[in-house]
Protein backbone atom coordinates (compact mmCIF):
# COMPACT_ATOMS: atom_id res chain seq x y z
CA UNK A 1 0.00 0.00 0.00
CA UNK A 2 1.35 3.40 -0.95
CA UNK A 3 2.33 5.59 2.01
CA UNK A 4 0.03 8.54 2.75
CA UNK A 5 1.44 12.01 2.14
CA UNK A 6 -0.47 15.12 3.22
CA UNK A 7 -1.34 17.79 0.67
CA UNK A 8 1.04 20.68 0.06
CA UNK A 9 -1.56 23.00 1.59
CA UNK A 10 -1.56 21.01 4.82
CA UNK A 11 2.23 20.97 5.07
CA UNK A 12 2.17 24.77 5.23
CA UNK A 13 0.31 24.81 8.55
CA UNK A 14 0.75 23.48 12.07
CA UNK A 15 -1.73 22.10 14.60
CA UNK A 16 -3.34 24.62 16.94
CA UNK A 17 -0.95 25.20 19.90
CA UNK A 18 -3.80 26.19 22.21
CA UNK A 19 -5.63 22.94 21.56
CA UNK A 20 -2.35 21.04 21.99
CA UNK A 21 -1.80 22.56 25.44
CA UNK A 22 -5.34 21.73 26.53
CA UNK A 23 -4.97 18.17 25.28
CA UNK A 24 -1.63 17.76 27.07
CA UNK A 25 -3.23 18.96 30.31
CA UNK A 26 -6.08 16.46 29.89
CA UNK A 27 -3.60 13.63 29.31
CA UNK A 28 -1.57 14.52 32.41
CA UNK A 29 -4.74 14.70 34.52
CA UNK A 30 -5.81 11.30 33.21
CA UNK A 31 -2.41 9.96 34.24
CA UNK A 32 -2.97 11.19 37.78
CA UNK A 33 -1.00 14.46 37.72
CA UNK A 34 -2.28 17.47 39.63
CA UNK A 35 -2.69 19.89 36.72
CA UNK A 36 -4.32 23.30 36.47
CA UNK A 37 -5.04 24.11 32.85
CA UNK A 38 -5.01 27.81 31.98
CA UNK A 39 -4.82 27.17 28.26
CA UNK A 40 -8.50 26.91 27.35
CA UNK A 41 -10.20 29.74 25.51
CA UNK A 42 -13.67 29.12 26.87
CA UNK A 43 -15.71 30.48 29.78
CA UNK A 44 -16.01 28.19 32.78
CA UNK A 45 -19.60 29.37 33.27
CA UNK A 46 -22.42 27.12 32.14
CA UNK A 47 -24.70 27.95 29.23
CA UNK A 48 -27.67 29.90 30.70
CA UNK A 49 -30.74 27.79 31.40
CA UNK A 50 -33.06 29.74 29.10
CA UNK A 51 -30.79 28.89 26.17
CA UNK A 52 -30.71 25.22 27.13
CA UNK A 53 -34.50 25.18 27.38
CA UNK A 54 -34.78 26.62 23.86
CA UNK A 55 -32.59 23.80 22.57
CA UNK A 56 -34.67 21.17 24.36
CA UNK A 57 -37.85 22.68 22.93
CA UNK A 58 -36.32 22.61 19.44
CA UNK A 59 -35.63 18.90 19.84
CA UNK A 60 -39.12 18.18 21.11
CA UNK A 61 -40.63 20.23 18.27
CA UNK A 62 -38.72 18.16 15.72
CA UNK A 63 -36.45 20.97 14.55
CA UNK A 64 -33.72 18.42 13.88
CA UNK A 65 -33.54 18.44 10.08
CA UNK A 66 -31.26 20.14 7.58
CA UNK A 67 -31.65 23.91 7.43
CA UNK A 68 -30.65 26.54 4.90
CA UNK A 69 -26.89 26.26 4.38
CA UNK A 70 -25.99 29.49 6.15
CA UNK A 71 -28.67 29.76 8.81
CA UNK A 72 -32.38 29.71 9.55
CA UNK A 73 -34.32 32.95 8.89
CA UNK A 74 -35.21 33.33 12.57
CA UNK A 75 -31.54 33.34 13.56
CA UNK A 76 -30.60 35.76 10.81
CA UNK A 77 -33.34 38.09 12.05
CA UNK A 78 -32.00 37.80 15.61
CA UNK A 79 -28.47 38.56 14.39
CA UNK A 80 -29.68 41.60 12.44
CA UNK A 81 -31.45 42.84 15.57
CA UNK A 82 -28.28 42.27 17.62
CA UNK A 83 -26.12 44.28 15.20
CA UNK A 84 -28.66 47.12 15.24
CA UNK A 85 -29.03 47.06 19.03
CA UNK A 86 -25.40 46.68 20.03
CA UNK A 87 -23.44 48.19 17.14
CA UNK A 88 -25.80 50.60 15.32
CA UNK A 89 -25.24 48.57 12.13
CA UNK A 90 -28.10 47.75 9.75
CA UNK A 91 -28.08 44.47 7.82
CA UNK A 92 -30.69 42.46 5.93
CA UNK A 93 -30.75 38.63 6.01
CA UNK A 94 -28.91 38.40 2.68
CA UNK A 95 -25.94 40.13 4.31
CA UNK A 96 -25.73 37.61 7.17
CA UNK A 97 -24.14 34.17 7.39
CA UNK A 98 -24.16 31.55 10.15
CA UNK A 99 -21.54 28.79 10.37
CA UNK A 100 -20.39 26.01 12.74
CA UNK A 101 -18.34 28.35 14.92
CA UNK A 102 -16.52 31.64 14.45
CA UNK A 103 -13.50 29.79 13.09
CA UNK A 104 -15.62 28.42 10.24
CA UNK A 105 -16.87 31.93 9.42
CA UNK A 106 -13.31 33.24 9.11
CA UNK A 107 -12.16 30.24 7.11
CA UNK A 108 -15.11 30.43 4.73
CA UNK A 109 -14.40 34.11 4.08
CA UNK A 110 -10.73 33.49 3.36
CA UNK A 111 -11.40 30.53 1.07
CA UNK A 112 -14.10 32.50 -0.77
CA UNK A 113 -11.90 35.54 -1.36
CA UNK A 114 -8.18 34.72 -1.52
CA UNK A 115 -6.11 33.97 -4.60
CA UNK A 116 -2.45 32.86 -4.58
CA UNK A 117 -0.29 35.84 -3.69
CA UNK A 118 -3.04 37.75 -1.89
CA UNK A 119 -1.84 39.09 1.45
CA UNK A 120 -3.61 39.21 4.81
CA UNK A 121 -2.28 41.63 7.41
CA UNK A 122 -2.26 39.92 10.81
CA UNK A 123 -1.24 41.96 13.87
CA UNK A 124 0.84 40.00 16.38
CA UNK A 125 0.11 38.81 19.00
CA UNK A 126 -2.61 37.04 17.03
CA UNK A 127 -5.09 34.27 17.58
CA UNK A 128 -3.15 31.19 16.51
CA UNK A 129 -5.46 30.25 13.62
CA UNK A 130 -5.31 33.49 11.61
CA UNK A 131 -2.01 32.85 9.79
CA UNK A 132 -2.62 29.14 9.24
CA UNK A 133 -6.13 29.62 7.91
CA UNK A 134 -4.70 32.20 5.50
CA UNK A 135 -2.09 29.70 4.32
CA UNK A 136 -4.68 26.94 3.90
CA UNK A 137 -6.76 29.30 1.78
CA UNK A 138 -3.79 30.01 -0.48
CA UNK A 139 -2.97 33.47 0.83
CA UNK A 140 0.12 34.97 2.44
CA UNK A 141 -0.04 36.16 6.06
CA UNK A 142 1.83 39.40 6.68
CA UNK A 143 2.68 39.53 10.38
CA UNK A 144 2.99 43.00 11.92
CA UNK A 145 4.05 43.27 15.55
CA UNK A 146 1.99 45.22 18.08
CA UNK A 147 4.36 45.40 21.02
CA UNK A 148 3.85 45.74 24.75
CA UNK A 149 5.00 49.36 24.45
CA UNK A 150 1.86 50.16 22.41
CA UNK A 151 -0.40 48.11 24.66
CA UNK A 152 -0.32 45.23 22.13
CA UNK A 153 -2.27 47.47 19.73
CA UNK A 154 -1.32 48.07 16.11
CA UNK A 155 -0.34 51.65 15.30
CA UNK A 156 -1.62 53.45 12.21
CA UNK A 157 1.97 53.81 10.99
CA UNK A 158 2.58 50.06 11.24
CA UNK A 159 -0.64 49.34 9.34
CA UNK A 160 0.24 51.85 6.63
CA UNK A 161 3.69 50.34 6.18
CA UNK A 162 2.29 46.80 5.88
CA UNK A 163 -0.16 47.56 3.06
CA UNK A 164 0.93 46.61 -0.45
CA UNK A 165 -0.93 46.32 -3.79
CA UNK A 166 -1.42 42.61 -2.93
CA UNK A 167 -3.13 43.24 0.42
CA UNK A 168 -6.63 41.77 0.44
CA UNK A 169 -7.61 41.71 4.11
CA UNK A 170 -6.72 43.43 7.36
CA UNK A 171 -7.45 41.03 10.23
CA UNK A 172 -8.66 42.98 13.26
CA UNK A 173 -9.44 41.52 16.70
CA UNK A 174 -10.66 43.56 19.67
CA UNK A 175 -10.77 42.64 22.50
CA UNK A 176 -7.82 40.49 21.60
CA UNK A 177 -7.06 36.85 21.98
CA UNK A 178 -4.36 36.40 23.39
CA UNK A 179 -3.70 39.76 25.09
CA UNK A 180 -7.13 41.06 26.11
CA UNK A 181 -6.18 44.44 24.62
CA UNK A 182 -9.18 46.41 23.36
CA UNK A 183 -9.07 49.34 20.95
CA UNK A 184 -10.86 52.58 21.85
CA UNK A 185 -13.06 54.34 19.31
CA UNK A 186 -10.25 56.83 18.69
CA UNK A 187 -7.69 54.07 18.14
CA UNK A 188 -10.00 52.32 15.67
CA UNK A 189 -10.65 55.64 13.85
CA UNK A 190 -6.91 56.12 13.42
CA UNK A 191 -6.69 52.70 11.74
CA UNK A 192 -9.78 53.21 9.58
CA UNK A 193 -8.36 56.54 8.39
CA UNK A 194 -5.44 54.55 6.98
CA UNK A 195 -7.77 52.04 5.33
CA UNK A 196 -9.77 54.81 3.65
CA UNK A 197 -6.61 55.64 1.69
CA UNK A 198 -6.40 52.05 0.40
CA UNK A 199 -9.76 51.09 -1.13
CA UNK A 200 -8.53 47.63 -2.20
CA UNK A 201 -8.09 46.49 1.43
CA UNK A 202 -11.00 44.74 3.15
CA UNK A 203 -11.49 44.47 6.91
CA UNK A 204 -12.24 41.24 8.78
CA UNK A 205 -13.25 42.31 12.28
CA UNK A 206 -13.30 39.47 14.80
CA UNK A 207 -15.55 40.78 17.59
CA UNK A 208 -15.94 37.49 19.46
CA UNK A 209 -15.13 39.06 22.86
CA UNK A 210 -17.34 42.12 22.35
CA UNK A 211 -19.36 41.65 25.53
CA UNK A 212 -16.40 40.81 27.80
CA UNK A 213 -14.95 44.24 28.62
CA UNK A 214 -14.15 46.02 31.89
CA UNK A 215 -13.73 49.37 33.63
CA UNK A 216 -16.43 51.21 31.64
CA UNK A 217 -14.71 50.41 28.36
CA UNK A 218 -16.98 51.21 25.38
CA UNK A 219 -16.79 48.58 22.66
CA UNK A 220 -16.93 49.72 19.04
CA UNK A 221 -16.28 47.94 15.75
CA UNK A 222 -14.68 49.31 12.53
CA UNK A 223 -17.82 49.47 10.34
CA UNK A 224 -19.55 51.34 13.18
CA UNK A 225 -16.69 53.81 13.67
CA UNK A 226 -16.20 54.45 9.94
CA UNK A 227 -19.39 53.96 7.90
CA UNK A 228 -17.41 54.45 4.67
CA UNK A 229 -15.89 51.00 5.28
CA UNK A 230 -19.29 49.29 5.60
CA UNK A 231 -19.19 47.82 2.08
CA UNK A 232 -15.76 46.21 2.57
CA UNK A 233 -16.01 44.98 6.14
CA UNK A 234 -16.96 41.53 7.39
CA UNK A 235 -18.03 41.87 11.03
CA UNK A 236 -17.64 38.50 12.75
CA UNK A 237 -19.11 37.36 16.06
CA UNK A 238 -20.61 34.29 17.68
CA UNK A 239 -22.36 32.67 20.59
CA UNK A 240 -19.30 30.95 22.07
CA UNK A 241 -17.78 33.45 24.48
CA UNK A 242 -20.54 35.78 25.66
CA UNK A 243 -23.12 33.01 26.07
CA UNK A 244 -20.73 30.23 27.18
CA UNK A 245 -21.74 28.16 24.15
CA UNK A 246 -18.33 27.02 22.89
CA UNK A 247 -19.47 23.45 22.24
CA UNK A 248 -22.65 24.52 20.47
CA UNK A 249 -20.57 25.77 17.51
CA UNK A 250 -22.36 28.86 16.26
CA UNK A 251 -20.52 31.73 14.62
CA UNK A 252 -21.98 34.45 12.47
CA UNK A 253 -21.02 37.47 10.41
CA UNK A 254 -22.47 40.31 8.37
CA UNK A 255 -21.02 41.97 5.31
CA UNK A 256 -21.49 42.66 1.59
CA UNK A 257 -24.01 40.34 -0.05
CA UNK A 258 -21.65 39.09 -2.76
CA UNK A 259 -19.12 37.99 -0.14
CA UNK A 260 -21.83 36.38 2.01
CA UNK A 261 -23.15 34.50 -1.02
CA UNK A 262 -19.64 33.27 -1.86
CA UNK A 263 -19.14 32.09 1.73
CA UNK A 264 -22.42 30.15 1.55
CA UNK A 265 -21.14 28.47 -1.62
CA UNK A 266 -18.01 27.32 0.24
CA UNK A 267 -20.09 25.98 3.10
CA UNK A 268 -22.49 24.20 0.76
CA UNK A 269 -19.59 22.00 -0.33
CA UNK A 270 -17.92 21.59 3.07
CA UNK A 271 -19.86 21.55 6.35
CA UNK A 272 -23.33 22.41 5.04
CA UNK A 273 -25.61 23.95 7.68
CA UNK A 274 -24.72 24.54 11.34
CA UNK A 275 -26.49 22.32 13.88
CA UNK A 276 -30.22 23.07 13.72
CA UNK A 277 -30.66 22.74 17.49
CA UNK A 278 -27.77 25.10 18.20
CA UNK A 279 -29.29 27.63 15.83
CA UNK A 280 -32.59 27.69 17.72
CA UNK A 281 -30.69 27.98 21.01
CA UNK A 282 -28.81 30.95 19.57
CA UNK A 283 -32.08 32.65 18.61
CA UNK A 284 -33.00 32.51 22.29
CA UNK A 285 -29.53 33.71 23.33
CA UNK A 286 -29.56 36.79 21.12
CA UNK A 287 -33.22 37.71 21.72
CA UNK A 288 -33.31 36.91 25.43
CA UNK A 289 -32.46 38.76 28.63
CA UNK A 290 -28.86 39.96 28.45
CA UNK A 291 -28.52 41.00 32.11
CA UNK A 292 -26.47 37.93 33.04
CA UNK A 293 -23.57 39.27 30.94
CA UNK A 294 -22.83 42.08 33.41
CA UNK A 295 -22.86 39.66 36.34
CA UNK A 296 -20.39 37.34 34.64
CA UNK A 297 -18.17 40.25 33.62
CA UNK A 298 -17.98 41.35 37.24
CA UNK A 299 -16.65 37.90 38.13
CA UNK A 300 -14.17 37.97 35.24
CA UNK A 301 -12.96 41.42 36.29
CA UNK A 302 -12.34 40.27 39.85
CA UNK A 303 -10.34 37.31 38.55
CA UNK A 304 -8.40 39.51 36.13
CA UNK A 305 -7.34 41.85 38.90
CA UNK A 306 -6.23 39.01 41.17
CA UNK A 307 -4.27 37.26 38.41
CA UNK A 308 -2.54 40.45 37.24
CA UNK A 309 -1.53 41.37 40.80
CA UNK A 310 -0.26 37.88 41.63
CA UNK A 311 1.68 37.48 38.38
CA UNK A 312 3.35 40.87 38.85
CA UNK A 313 4.49 39.60 42.25
CA UNK A 314 6.29 36.65 40.60
CA UNK A 315 10.05 36.99 40.04
CA UNK A 316 10.87 37.86 36.43
CA UNK A 317 7.22 38.31 35.35
CA UNK A 318 5.52 41.53 34.27
CA UNK A 319 1.83 41.57 33.39
CA UNK A 320 -0.30 44.32 31.83
CA UNK A 321 -3.91 44.82 32.92
CA UNK A 322 -6.05 44.26 29.79
CA UNK A 323 -9.35 45.91 28.92
CA UNK A 324 -11.27 42.82 27.83
CA UNK A 325 -11.57 39.10 27.01
CA UNK A 326 -10.47 36.62 29.69
CA UNK A 327 -6.74 36.41 29.02
CA UNK A 328 -3.58 38.07 30.26
CA UNK A 329 -0.33 38.03 28.32
CA UNK A 330 2.52 38.36 30.81
CA UNK A 331 6.15 38.74 29.83
CA UNK A 332 8.57 36.10 31.10
CA UNK A 333 11.61 38.02 29.82
CA UNK A 334 12.99 38.20 33.34
CA UNK A 335 13.30 34.41 33.48
CA UNK A 336 15.16 33.94 30.19
CA UNK A 337 18.66 32.59 30.75
CA UNK A 338 17.87 31.27 34.21
CA UNK A 339 18.19 27.65 35.33
CA UNK A 340 15.62 25.33 36.89
CA UNK A 341 16.51 23.26 39.97
CA UNK A 342 16.85 20.30 37.59
CA UNK A 343 19.46 22.11 35.52
CA UNK A 344 17.38 23.07 32.48
CA UNK A 345 18.07 26.51 30.98
CA UNK A 346 15.08 28.71 30.17
CA UNK A 347 16.07 29.90 26.69
CA UNK A 348 12.69 31.08 25.44
CA UNK A 349 9.01 31.27 26.36
CA UNK A 350 8.35 27.76 25.06
CA UNK A 351 10.95 26.45 27.52
CA UNK A 352 9.29 28.51 30.26
CA UNK A 353 5.84 27.02 29.59
CA UNK A 354 7.18 23.47 29.31
CA UNK A 355 9.20 23.65 32.53
CA UNK A 356 6.31 25.33 34.37
CA UNK A 357 4.02 22.46 33.39
CA UNK A 358 6.60 19.86 34.36
CA UNK A 359 7.53 21.44 37.69
CA UNK A 360 4.22 22.84 38.96
CA UNK A 361 1.49 21.33 36.79
CA UNK A 362 0.33 24.68 35.40
CA UNK A 363 -0.55 24.57 31.69
CA UNK A 364 -0.26 27.86 29.78
CA UNK A 365 0.41 28.64 26.12
CA UNK A 366 3.82 30.05 25.17
CA UNK A 367 3.88 33.43 23.44
CA UNK A 368 5.72 32.42 20.28
CA UNK A 369 2.57 30.50 19.29
CA UNK A 370 0.83 33.88 19.08
CA UNK A 371 3.64 35.55 17.17
CA UNK A 372 5.24 37.62 19.95
CA UNK A 373 7.81 36.40 22.47
CA UNK A 374 8.86 36.13 25.27
CA UNK A 375 5.36 36.01 26.72
CA UNK A 376 2.81 33.39 27.72
CA UNK A 377 -0.98 33.40 27.69
CA UNK A 378 -3.01 32.72 30.80
CA UNK A 379 -6.76 32.21 30.58
CA UNK A 380 -8.56 33.31 33.73
CA UNK A 381 -11.76 31.55 32.68
CA UNK A 382 -11.37 29.29 35.70
CA UNK A 383 -12.52 29.35 39.32
CA UNK A 384 -10.97 31.90 41.65
CA UNK A 385 -9.53 29.14 43.84
CA UNK A 386 -7.89 27.44 40.86
CA UNK A 387 -6.46 30.73 39.62
CA UNK A 388 -5.07 31.61 43.03
CA UNK A 389 -3.47 28.18 43.33
CA UNK A 390 -2.03 28.43 39.80
CA UNK A 391 -0.55 31.89 40.43
CA UNK A 392 1.05 30.68 43.67
CA UNK A 393 2.59 27.80 41.71
CA UNK A 394 3.93 30.24 39.09
CA UNK A 395 5.41 32.37 41.87
CA UNK A 396 7.01 29.27 43.37
CA UNK A 397 8.39 28.22 40.00
CA UNK A 398 9.94 31.57 39.16
CA UNK A 399 11.40 31.82 42.68
CA UNK A 400 13.14 28.49 42.13
CA UNK A 401 15.03 29.72 39.08
CA UNK A 402 18.65 30.78 39.49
Amino acid sequence: MKEFHPSEALTRVKPSPTMAVSQKARELKAAGRDVISLGAGEPDFDTPDFIKEAAIKAIRDGKTKYTAVDGIPELKDAIAAKFKRDNALSYVPGQITVAPGGKAVLYNALVASLNPGDEVIVPAPYWVSYPDMTLLAGGTPVIVEATAETGFKLTPEALENAITPRTKWFMFNSPSNPTGAAYTRGEIKALTDVLLRHPHVWVMSDDMYEHIVYDDFEFTTPAQVEPALYERTLTVNGASKAYAMTGWRIGYAAGPQLLIKAMAKVMSQSTSNPCSISQWASVAALNGDQSFLAKRNAAFKERRNMVVDMLNAADGITCARPEGAFYVYPSCAGTIGKKTPGGAIIENDEDFARELLEAEGVAAVFGAAFGLAPFFRVSYAASRSELEDACKRIQRFTASLT
